[in-house]
Protein backbone atom coordinates (compact mmCIF):
# COMPACT_ATOMS: atom_id res chain seq x y z
CA UNK A 1 0.00 0.00 0.00
CA UNK A 2 1.22 3.50 -0.78
CA UNK A 3 0.36 6.50 1.32
CA UNK A 4 2.07 9.84 1.93
CA UNK A 5 3.61 11.56 4.95
CA UNK A 6 3.25 15.29 5.43
CA UNK A 7 5.37 17.75 7.43
CA UNK A 8 4.47 21.34 6.67
CA UNK A 9 4.24 21.31 2.89
CA UNK A 10 7.03 18.75 2.53
CA UNK A 11 5.78 15.32 1.49
CA UNK A 12 7.24 11.83 1.16
CA UNK A 13 5.65 8.66 -0.17
CA UNK A 14 5.35 5.92 2.41
CA UNK A 15 5.02 2.19 1.72
CA UNK A 16 2.77 0.37 4.21
CA UNK A 17 3.74 -3.28 4.70
CA UNK A 18 1.86 -5.76 6.87
CA UNK A 19 2.97 -9.19 8.08
CA UNK A 20 0.53 -11.60 9.73
CA UNK A 21 2.30 -14.60 11.25
CA UNK A 22 1.74 -17.32 13.82
CA UNK A 23 2.45 -16.45 17.42
CA UNK A 24 0.88 -14.81 20.40
CA UNK A 25 -1.72 -12.22 19.31
CA UNK A 26 -0.09 -8.81 19.07
CA UNK A 27 -0.27 -5.73 16.89
CA UNK A 28 2.66 -3.34 16.49
CA UNK A 29 3.41 -0.46 14.12
CA UNK A 30 7.04 0.36 13.36
CA UNK A 31 8.66 3.07 11.27
CA UNK A 32 8.79 6.07 13.63
CA UNK A 33 5.03 6.53 14.17
CA UNK A 34 3.80 9.36 16.37
CA UNK A 35 1.03 8.92 18.92
CA UNK A 36 -1.76 9.41 16.40
CA UNK A 37 -0.29 6.77 14.08
CA UNK A 38 0.30 4.33 16.94
CA UNK A 39 -3.32 4.70 17.99
CA UNK A 40 -4.30 3.44 14.54
CA UNK A 41 -3.93 -0.05 16.01
CA UNK A 42 -7.16 0.32 17.95
CA UNK A 43 -8.98 2.17 15.19
CA UNK A 44 -8.00 -0.43 12.59
CA UNK A 45 -8.89 -3.33 14.90
CA UNK A 46 -12.41 -1.98 15.59
CA UNK A 47 -12.99 -0.81 12.00
CA UNK A 48 -12.09 -4.22 10.53
CA UNK A 49 -14.37 -6.08 12.94
CA UNK A 50 -17.29 -3.66 12.58
CA UNK A 51 -17.02 -3.79 8.78
CA UNK A 52 -17.78 -7.50 8.78
CA UNK A 53 -14.22 -8.79 8.43
CA UNK A 54 -12.19 -10.96 10.78
CA UNK A 55 -9.36 -9.32 12.63
CA UNK A 56 -6.47 -11.84 12.69
CA UNK A 57 -5.75 -13.11 16.21
CA UNK A 58 -2.09 -13.60 15.32
CA UNK A 59 1.13 -11.64 15.43
CA UNK A 60 0.69 -8.51 13.23
CA UNK A 61 3.53 -6.15 12.34
CA UNK A 62 2.90 -3.08 10.18
CA UNK A 63 5.96 -1.29 8.80
CA UNK A 64 5.89 2.29 7.48
CA UNK A 65 8.83 2.66 5.13
CA UNK A 66 11.15 4.49 4.89
CA UNK A 67 11.60 4.04 8.61
CA UNK A 68 13.92 7.02 9.17
CA UNK A 69 11.17 9.59 8.55
CA UNK A 70 8.74 10.35 11.35
CA UNK A 71 5.08 9.65 10.49
CA UNK A 72 2.38 11.90 11.90
CA UNK A 73 -1.40 12.19 11.73
CA UNK A 74 -4.31 9.88 11.06
CA UNK A 75 -4.06 9.78 7.27
CA UNK A 76 -2.30 6.38 7.41
CA UNK A 77 -5.32 4.53 8.86
CA UNK A 78 -6.90 3.43 5.58
CA UNK A 79 -3.62 2.06 4.18
CA UNK A 80 -2.93 0.19 7.45
CA UNK A 81 -6.40 -1.37 7.46
CA UNK A 82 -6.17 -2.44 3.81
CA UNK A 83 -2.65 -3.81 4.30
CA UNK A 84 -3.86 -6.05 7.16
CA UNK A 85 -6.81 -7.29 5.09
CA UNK A 86 -4.48 -7.99 2.15
CA UNK A 87 -1.97 -9.86 4.35
CA UNK A 88 -4.78 -11.95 5.88
CA UNK A 89 -6.18 -12.71 2.38
CA UNK A 90 -9.50 -10.99 3.00
CA UNK A 91 -8.60 -8.51 0.26
CA UNK A 92 -7.59 -10.25 -2.96
CA UNK A 93 -6.49 -7.34 -5.14
CA UNK A 94 -3.37 -5.24 -4.96
CA UNK A 95 -3.95 -1.54 -4.31
CA UNK A 96 -2.60 0.45 -7.25
CA UNK A 97 -3.01 3.97 -5.94
CA UNK A 98 -2.52 6.39 -3.08
CA UNK A 99 -4.48 5.57 0.10
CA UNK A 100 -5.42 8.30 2.55
CA UNK A 101 -8.06 8.45 5.23
CA UNK A 102 -8.83 8.11 8.92
CA UNK A 103 -10.80 5.09 10.12
CA UNK A 104 -13.69 5.41 12.54
CA UNK A 105 -14.47 2.58 14.93
CA UNK A 106 -17.56 1.64 12.90
CA UNK A 107 -15.58 1.38 9.66
CA UNK A 108 -16.48 4.72 8.11
CA UNK A 109 -13.67 6.76 6.59
CA UNK A 110 -13.17 10.28 7.85
CA UNK A 111 -11.56 13.16 5.92
CA UNK A 112 -8.01 14.31 6.66
CA UNK A 113 -6.09 17.52 6.13
CA UNK A 114 -3.41 18.14 3.53
CA UNK A 115 -4.76 15.93 0.74
CA UNK A 116 -3.76 18.30 -2.03
CA UNK A 117 0.05 18.38 -1.49
CA UNK A 118 0.07 14.60 -0.98
CA UNK A 119 -1.80 13.97 -4.21
CA UNK A 120 0.56 16.33 -6.04
CA UNK A 121 3.52 14.33 -4.68
CA UNK A 122 1.97 11.04 -5.77
CA UNK A 123 1.16 12.43 -9.20
CA UNK A 124 4.78 13.54 -9.65
CA UNK A 125 5.80 9.93 -8.83
CA UNK A 126 3.50 8.58 -11.56
CA UNK A 127 0.61 7.49 -9.33
CA UNK A 128 -2.60 8.49 -11.11
CA UNK A 129 -5.18 6.97 -8.74
CA UNK A 130 -6.16 7.85 -5.21
CA UNK A 131 -8.50 6.19 -2.73
CA UNK A 132 -9.76 8.88 -0.44
CA UNK A 133 -12.56 9.84 1.94
CA UNK A 134 -15.56 11.09 -0.02
CA UNK A 135 -15.14 14.58 1.44
CA UNK A 136 -11.53 14.79 0.20
CA UNK A 137 -12.08 13.31 -3.26
CA UNK A 138 -12.88 16.66 -4.96
CA UNK A 139 -9.45 17.98 -3.92
CA UNK A 140 -7.71 15.18 -5.79
CA UNK A 141 -10.13 15.36 -8.73
CA UNK A 142 -9.38 19.07 -9.12
CA UNK A 143 -5.73 18.13 -9.71
CA UNK A 144 -6.62 15.72 -12.53
CA UNK A 145 -6.29 12.57 -10.44
CA UNK A 146 -8.67 9.58 -10.63
CA UNK A 147 -10.05 10.01 -7.12
CA UNK A 148 -12.32 7.24 -5.83
CA UNK A 149 -14.55 8.51 -3.01
CA UNK A 150 -14.79 6.03 -0.16
CA UNK A 151 -17.26 6.19 2.73
CA UNK A 152 -16.53 2.87 4.47
CA UNK A 153 -13.77 0.30 4.70
CA UNK A 154 -16.12 -2.34 3.29
CA UNK A 155 -16.86 -0.15 0.26
CA UNK A 156 -13.11 0.17 -0.33
CA UNK A 157 -12.60 -3.63 -0.26
CA UNK A 158 -15.59 -4.31 -2.51
CA UNK A 159 -14.36 -1.77 -5.04
CA UNK A 160 -10.79 -3.06 -5.06
CA UNK A 161 -11.96 -6.67 -5.43
CA UNK A 162 -14.24 -5.65 -8.30
CA UNK A 163 -17.52 -6.60 -6.65
CA UNK A 164 -18.95 -3.06 -6.56
CA UNK A 165 -17.21 -0.59 -8.83
CA UNK A 166 -17.12 3.05 -7.76
CA UNK A 167 -16.93 5.90 -10.25
CA UNK A 168 -14.12 8.44 -9.83
CA UNK A 169 -15.18 11.75 -8.36
CA UNK A 170 -16.08 14.28 -11.06
CA UNK A 171 -13.83 17.24 -11.64
CA UNK A 172 -15.17 20.16 -9.60
CA UNK A 173 -16.63 23.02 -11.63
CA UNK A 174 -14.25 25.92 -12.29
CA UNK A 175 -14.38 28.76 -9.84
CA UNK A 176 -16.76 31.54 -10.74
CA UNK A 177 -15.65 35.15 -10.90
CA UNK A 178 -15.52 36.45 -7.34
CA UNK A 179 -17.92 39.12 -6.15
CA UNK A 180 -16.12 41.77 -4.14
CA UNK A 181 -17.64 43.31 -1.03
CA UNK A 182 -15.92 46.66 -1.61
CA UNK A 183 -15.23 48.42 -4.91
CA UNK A 184 -12.91 51.41 -5.20
CA UNK A 185 -15.75 53.24 -6.91
CA UNK A 186 -17.70 53.02 -3.64
CA UNK A 187 -15.09 55.10 -1.76
CA UNK A 188 -15.46 58.85 -1.86
CA UNK A 189 -12.36 61.03 -2.05
CA UNK A 190 -9.08 59.64 -0.70
CA UNK A 191 -7.24 59.99 -4.02
CA UNK A 192 -3.77 59.61 -2.49
CA UNK A 193 -4.61 56.48 -0.44
CA UNK A 194 -6.28 54.97 -3.52
CA UNK A 195 -3.16 55.68 -5.55
CA UNK A 196 -1.01 54.03 -2.88
CA UNK A 197 -3.32 51.00 -2.88
CA UNK A 198 -2.94 50.67 -6.66
CA UNK A 199 0.87 50.84 -6.38
CA UNK A 200 0.81 48.24 -3.59
CA UNK A 201 -1.34 45.89 -5.69
CA UNK A 202 0.82 46.30 -8.79
CA UNK A 203 4.22 45.87 -7.17
CA UNK A 204 3.41 43.82 -4.06
CA UNK A 205 4.55 46.63 -1.75
CA UNK A 206 3.63 46.81 1.93
CA UNK A 207 1.34 49.66 2.94
CA UNK A 208 0.31 51.36 6.18
CA UNK A 209 -2.74 53.63 6.43
CA UNK A 210 -2.70 56.18 9.28
CA UNK A 211 -5.74 58.27 10.09
CA UNK A 212 -8.55 59.09 12.52
CA UNK A 213 -11.38 56.60 13.06
CA UNK A 214 -14.06 56.55 10.38
CA UNK A 215 -11.97 57.91 7.54
CA UNK A 216 -12.17 54.73 5.45
CA UNK A 217 -8.89 52.94 6.26
CA UNK A 218 -10.55 49.55 6.65
CA UNK A 219 -12.73 50.06 3.59
CA UNK A 220 -9.69 50.93 1.50
CA UNK A 221 -7.86 47.82 2.68
CA UNK A 222 -10.86 45.59 1.94
CA UNK A 223 -10.91 46.95 -1.61
CA UNK A 224 -7.42 45.51 -2.16
CA UNK A 225 -8.58 42.06 -3.42
CA UNK A 226 -10.76 43.70 -6.06
CA UNK A 227 -7.75 45.25 -7.85
CA UNK A 228 -5.30 42.34 -7.60
CA UNK A 229 -4.53 40.28 -10.71
CA UNK A 230 -5.78 36.66 -10.80
CA UNK A 231 -3.63 33.87 -9.44
CA UNK A 232 -1.17 32.28 -11.86
CA UNK A 233 -1.39 28.47 -12.17
CA UNK A 234 1.55 27.67 -9.89
CA UNK A 235 0.42 30.29 -7.37
CA UNK A 236 -3.06 28.77 -7.42
CA UNK A 237 -1.74 25.29 -6.62
CA UNK A 238 0.53 26.47 -3.82
CA UNK A 239 -2.06 28.70 -2.15
CA UNK A 240 -4.72 25.98 -2.43
CA UNK A 241 -2.31 23.39 -0.98
CA UNK A 242 -1.66 25.61 2.05
CA UNK A 243 -5.40 25.94 2.65
CA UNK A 244 -5.69 22.15 2.27
CA UNK A 245 -3.11 21.59 5.01
CA UNK A 246 -5.02 24.03 7.22
CA UNK A 247 -8.30 22.22 6.50
CA UNK A 248 -9.89 25.31 4.94
CA UNK A 249 -10.69 24.07 1.43
CA UNK A 250 -14.20 24.32 0.05
CA UNK A 251 -15.37 20.73 -0.65
CA UNK A 252 -17.24 21.85 -3.78
CA UNK A 253 -14.49 24.11 -5.18
CA UNK A 254 -11.14 23.08 -3.64
CA UNK A 255 -9.05 25.46 -5.77
CA UNK A 256 -9.11 29.08 -4.67
CA UNK A 257 -11.16 31.46 -6.78
CA UNK A 258 -9.08 34.56 -5.98
CA UNK A 259 -6.00 35.70 -4.13
CA UNK A 260 -6.33 35.17 -0.37
CA UNK A 261 -7.25 38.05 1.92
CA UNK A 262 -6.63 37.36 5.60
CA UNK A 263 -7.59 39.77 8.36
CA UNK A 264 -6.76 38.38 11.83
CA UNK A 265 -8.01 40.23 14.90
CA UNK A 266 -5.48 42.11 17.01
CA UNK A 267 -5.95 39.55 19.79
CA UNK A 268 -4.40 36.85 17.57
CA UNK A 269 -1.53 34.97 19.17
CA UNK A 270 1.92 34.41 17.74
CA UNK A 271 0.96 30.83 16.93
CA UNK A 272 -2.14 31.98 15.02
CA UNK A 273 -0.17 34.53 13.04
CA UNK A 274 2.91 32.57 11.97
CA UNK A 275 1.77 28.98 12.58
CA UNK A 276 2.92 26.20 14.83
CA UNK A 277 1.64 23.33 16.90
CA UNK A 278 2.34 19.61 16.62
CA UNK A 279 2.25 18.80 13.79
CA UNK A 280 2.89 22.37 12.64
CA UNK A 281 -0.05 24.12 10.98
CA UNK A 282 0.18 27.16 8.72
CA UNK A 283 -0.60 30.52 10.29
CA UNK A 284 -2.18 33.64 8.84
CA UNK A 285 1.03 34.73 7.11
CA UNK A 286 1.08 31.50 5.12
CA UNK A 287 -2.66 31.45 4.47
CA UNK A 288 -2.16 34.92 2.94
CA UNK A 289 0.55 33.61 0.56
CA UNK A 290 0.15 35.18 -2.90
CA UNK A 291 -2.47 37.51 -1.45
CA UNK A 292 -2.96 40.13 1.23
CA UNK A 293 -2.54 40.14 5.01
CA UNK A 294 -4.56 42.97 6.55
CA UNK A 295 -3.76 44.01 10.12
CA UNK A 296 -6.38 46.47 11.30
CA UNK A 297 -5.38 48.49 14.37
CA UNK A 298 -1.85 47.18 14.00
CA UNK A 299 -0.66 49.13 17.03
CA UNK A 300 -3.00 47.04 19.21
CA UNK A 301 -1.21 43.78 18.32
CA UNK A 302 1.27 42.62 20.99
CA UNK A 303 4.81 43.72 20.19
CA UNK A 304 6.10 40.14 20.30
CA UNK A 305 3.51 39.05 17.76
CA UNK A 306 4.35 41.87 15.36
CA UNK A 307 8.07 41.13 15.52
CA UNK A 308 7.44 37.64 14.15
CA UNK A 309 6.45 39.32 10.86
CA UNK A 310 9.98 40.47 10.17
CA UNK A 311 11.20 37.12 8.80
CA UNK A 312 8.31 36.46 6.37
CA UNK A 313 8.30 40.10 5.20
CA UNK A 314 11.98 39.82 4.33
CA UNK A 315 12.30 36.19 3.22
CA UNK A 316 8.83 35.36 1.88
CA UNK A 317 8.71 32.20 4.02
CA UNK A 318 8.40 31.14 7.64
CA UNK A 319 10.22 28.21 9.25
CA UNK A 320 8.64 26.50 12.25
CA UNK A 321 11.20 24.48 14.17
CA UNK A 322 10.21 21.61 16.43
CA UNK A 323 12.18 18.86 18.14
CA UNK A 324 13.68 16.68 15.46
CA UNK A 325 12.40 18.54 12.40
CA UNK A 326 11.45 21.89 10.91
CA UNK A 327 8.58 22.83 8.61
CA UNK A 328 8.85 25.70 6.13
CA UNK A 329 5.76 27.38 4.73
CA UNK A 330 5.78 30.00 1.98
CA UNK A 331 4.60 33.39 3.19
CA UNK A 332 5.02 35.88 0.36
CA UNK A 333 2.16 38.28 0.94
CA UNK A 334 1.42 41.99 0.68
CA UNK A 335 0.97 43.56 4.10
CA UNK A 336 -1.73 46.21 4.38
CA UNK A 337 -2.08 47.70 7.86
CA UNK A 338 -4.10 50.46 9.45
CA UNK A 339 -3.74 52.41 12.66
CA UNK A 340 -4.89 55.57 14.41
CA UNK A 341 -2.40 58.43 14.77
CA UNK A 342 -2.68 58.34 18.58
CA UNK A 343 -4.56 56.46 21.34
CA UNK A 344 -7.65 58.68 21.06
CA UNK A 345 -7.41 58.74 17.28
CA UNK A 346 -7.81 62.52 16.86
CA UNK A 347 -4.19 63.69 16.50
CA UNK A 348 -3.91 65.86 13.40
CA UNK A 349 -7.68 65.89 12.86
CA UNK A 350 -8.76 69.44 11.97
CA UNK A 351 -12.29 68.78 13.21
CA UNK A 352 -11.49 67.30 16.63
CA UNK A 353 -9.15 68.06 19.50
CA UNK A 354 -6.62 65.40 20.52
CA UNK A 355 -6.61 64.69 24.26
CA UNK A 356 -3.42 62.59 24.34
CA UNK A 357 -0.25 63.71 26.08
CA UNK A 358 2.93 63.79 23.94
CA UNK A 359 4.51 60.87 25.78
CA UNK A 360 1.33 58.81 25.28
CA UNK A 361 1.47 59.49 21.53
CA UNK A 362 5.15 58.53 21.45
CA UNK A 363 4.49 55.27 23.32
CA UNK A 364 1.59 54.45 21.01
CA UNK A 365 3.64 54.95 17.87
CA UNK A 366 6.59 53.02 19.27
CA UNK A 367 4.47 49.87 19.44
CA UNK A 368 5.55 49.32 15.83
CA UNK A 369 9.31 48.95 16.01
CA UNK A 370 11.62 50.74 13.61
CA UNK A 371 12.88 47.49 12.02
CA UNK A 372 9.29 46.46 11.24
CA UNK A 373 8.32 49.94 10.06
CA UNK A 374 11.35 49.96 7.78
CA UNK A 375 9.87 46.97 5.96
CA UNK A 376 6.69 48.91 5.12
CA UNK A 377 7.22 50.68 1.81
CA UNK A 378 4.41 53.25 2.00
CA UNK A 379 2.91 55.03 5.04
CA UNK A 380 -0.02 57.09 3.90
CA UNK A 381 -2.22 59.51 5.82
CA UNK A 382 -5.98 58.99 5.42
CA UNK A 383 -7.66 62.31 6.28
CA UNK A 384 -11.27 62.92 7.20
CA UNK A 385 -13.50 63.29 4.12
CA UNK A 386 -15.33 66.62 3.79
CA UNK A 387 -19.12 66.39 3.73
CA UNK A 388 -19.16 67.90 0.25
CA UNK A 389 -17.14 64.97 -1.18
CA UNK A 390 -19.33 62.43 0.63
CA UNK A 391 -22.44 63.83 -1.05
CA UNK A 392 -20.98 64.28 -4.54
CA UNK A 393 -22.76 62.22 -7.19
CA UNK A 394 -19.79 61.66 -9.50
CA UNK A 395 -18.60 58.68 -11.45
CA UNK A 396 -15.57 57.36 -9.59
CA UNK A 397 -12.93 55.05 -11.03
CA UNK A 398 -13.98 51.45 -10.46
CA UNK A 399 -11.87 48.55 -9.27
CA UNK A 400 -12.14 46.93 -12.72
CA UNK A 401 -10.43 49.94 -14.32
CA UNK A 402 -7.64 49.97 -11.74
CA UNK A 403 -7.25 46.18 -11.96
CA UNK A 404 -6.63 46.47 -15.72
CA UNK A 405 -3.74 48.88 -15.07
CA UNK A 406 -2.39 46.63 -12.34
CA UNK A 407 -2.43 43.61 -14.65
CA UNK A 408 -0.68 45.54 -17.39
CA UNK A 409 2.03 46.66 -14.94
CA UNK A 410 2.41 43.08 -13.68
CA UNK A 411 2.92 41.93 -17.28
CA UNK A 412 5.79 44.39 -17.64
CA UNK A 413 7.35 43.14 -14.41
CA UNK A 414 6.95 39.51 -15.40
CA UNK A 415 8.68 40.13 -18.72
CA UNK A 416 11.51 42.01 -17.03
CA UNK A 417 12.06 39.37 -14.35
CA UNK A 418 11.47 36.32 -16.54
CA UNK A 419 13.50 33.29 -15.53
CA UNK A 420 14.47 34.63 -12.10
CA UNK A 421 11.59 33.14 -10.13
CA UNK A 422 10.41 36.65 -9.19
CA UNK A 423 7.01 38.01 -10.17
CA UNK A 424 6.77 41.63 -9.07
CA UNK A 425 9.00 44.54 -8.16
CA UNK A 426 8.75 44.02 -4.40
CA UNK A 427 10.43 40.63 -4.85
CA UNK A 428 13.46 41.94 -6.76
CA UNK A 429 16.86 41.05 -5.36
CA UNK A 430 19.47 43.71 -4.66
CA UNK A 431 21.24 42.83 -7.89
CA UNK A 432 18.01 43.17 -9.86
CA UNK A 433 17.31 46.53 -8.21
CA UNK A 434 20.73 47.78 -9.31
CA UNK A 435 20.06 46.53 -12.83
CA UNK A 436 16.48 47.73 -13.37
CA UNK A 437 16.12 50.75 -11.07
CA UNK A 438 18.63 53.26 -12.39
CA UNK A 439 18.02 56.94 -11.56
CA UNK A 440 18.84 59.91 -13.75
CA UNK A 441 20.89 62.84 -12.44
CA UNK A 442 17.86 64.67 -11.01
CA UNK A 443 16.72 61.49 -9.33
CA UNK A 444 20.15 60.86 -7.82
CA UNK A 445 20.22 64.38 -6.36
CA UNK A 446 16.72 63.97 -4.95
CA UNK A 447 17.56 60.57 -3.42
CA UNK A 448 20.79 61.89 -1.89
CA UNK A 449 18.97 64.79 -0.26
CA UNK A 450 16.18 62.52 1.03
CA UNK A 451 18.59 60.00 2.57
CA UNK A 452 20.50 62.78 4.34
CA UNK A 453 17.36 64.54 5.61
CA UNK A 454 15.33 61.48 6.62
CA UNK A 455 18.16 59.13 7.62
CA UNK A 456 16.79 56.41 5.34
CA UNK A 457 18.41 53.00 5.86
CA UNK A 458 19.95 50.86 3.14
CA UNK A 459 16.83 48.67 3.22
CA UNK A 460 14.65 51.75 2.88
CA UNK A 461 16.75 52.97 -0.04
CA UNK A 462 16.22 49.78 -2.01
CA UNK A 463 12.52 49.71 -1.14
CA UNK A 464 12.18 53.28 -2.43
CA UNK A 465 13.74 52.23 -5.72
CA UNK A 466 11.35 49.27 -6.01
CA UNK A 467 8.32 51.48 -5.40
CA UNK A 468 9.64 54.02 -7.93
CA UNK A 469 10.02 51.22 -10.46
CA UNK A 470 6.39 50.20 -9.90
CA UNK A 471 5.17 53.78 -10.34
CA UNK A 472 7.09 53.93 -13.62
CA UNK A 473 5.56 50.61 -14.74
CA UNK A 474 2.04 51.89 -14.03
CA UNK A 475 2.89 54.93 -16.15
CA UNK A 476 4.32 52.61 -18.83
CA UNK A 477 7.71 54.25 -18.48
CA UNK A 478 10.92 52.44 -19.31
CA UNK A 479 13.00 54.66 -17.01
CA UNK A 480 12.48 55.97 -13.50
CA UNK A 481 12.05 59.73 -13.60
CA UNK A 482 12.43 62.26 -10.79
CA UNK A 483 8.59 62.51 -10.66
CA UNK A 484 8.31 58.77 -10.02
CA UNK A 485 10.86 58.98 -7.20
CA UNK A 486 9.17 62.07 -5.76
CA UNK A 487 5.86 60.21 -5.50
CA UNK A 488 7.60 57.23 -3.86
CA UNK A 489 9.18 59.58 -1.29
CA UNK A 490 5.83 61.26 -0.66
CA UNK A 491 4.10 57.92 -0.06
CA UNK A 492 6.86 56.70 2.25
CA UNK A 493 5.93 59.51 4.64
CA UNK A 494 7.84 60.78 7.65
CA UNK A 495 6.66 58.33 10.34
Amino acid sequence: MTTCALWGLETALVSVEADVSNGLPSFSIVGLPDTAVSEARERARAAIRNSGFEFPLRRIVVNLAPAERRKEGTGFDLAIGLAILRASEQLNADVDGLCLGELSLDGTIRPVRGVMPRVLRARDAGIERAYLPAENAPEAAALGCDAFPLRTLRAAVEHLDGRVRLAPAPTPPPATDPVWDVDLGDIAGQDTPKRALEIAAAGGHNLLFIGPPGTGKTMLARAMPSILPPLEPDELLMASAIHSVAGLTDPERPLLAARPFRAPHHTASRLALVGGGVPPRPGEVSLAHSGTLFLDEIAEFPAGVLETLREPLEEGAITISRAGAAATYPARFTLVAAQNPCPCGRFGDVEAQCSCLPDAIARYRSRISDPLLDRIDMRVAVPRIPYRELRERVQRESSATVRARVRHARDRMRARLAGSGRRCNAEMTKRQVEQHCQLDRAGEQMMSAAISARRISARGYHRLLRVSRTIADLAEGDDISADHLALALLLRGHT
